[in-house]
């Protein structure tokens, strides 16, 4: 399934949340939503539990000496 395709289903739950549920529906859609994009990935090997909360690495110059 594309991402296009994908896209669009989200946008229609989201729609009809929002029209038949309200603000809070459409927002309680929006989390669980997120939640599951995250957890998919997780489980697809993209994502490690580390990465949230390893630090990251900043190298903007200001290191100290």
């Amino acid at each position: 399934m594309s991402m296009a395709v994908i896209g669009m289903v989200a946008g229609m739950a989201l729609g009809f949340a929002g029209y038949f549920g309200g603000f809070g529906a459409f927002l309680l859609v929006a989390a669980l939503g997120a939640i599951g994009f995250v957890v998919g990935r997780f489980l697809e090997g993209d994502l490690e539990p580390g990465d949230f909360f390893r630090p990251r690495d900043r190298d903007r110059g200001d290191r100290r000496r």
